[in-house]
């Protein structure tokens, strides 16, 4: 079971897993953190709905996916600030 909704929700982690590992490894920055827990709600919401309506044929809920892609943006915008954001003394 499953279709092309579910290839691409399954992409989506994929892709965003070597992020999550790098994270774990270089995360010493606030920006870093952040953008971990803005990334992983945002691959729980947009990949959660994608497999939600190939399974069960019903969204998680009204702009599960829209609210989940954003946040995915907000997050790489903080790996992006946290790019050039300095370091706290």
């Amino acid at each position: 079971r499953g279709g092309a909704l579910t290839g691409t929700a399954a992409s989506f982690l994929l892709m965003h897993a070597p992020v999550f590992l790098a994270i774990g490894l270089i995360g010493t920055n606030r920006w870093l953190r952040i953008a971990s827990l803005v990334l992983l709600a945002g691959l729980l919401l947009f990949a959660g709905d994608l497999l939600a309506r190939d399974f069960w044929g019903s969204r998680l809920f009204p702009m599960s996916a829209p609210i989940g892609g954003t946040l995915l943006i907000a997050g790489w915008l903080a790996i992006a600030i946290s790019a050039v954001a300095r370091p706290r003394p």
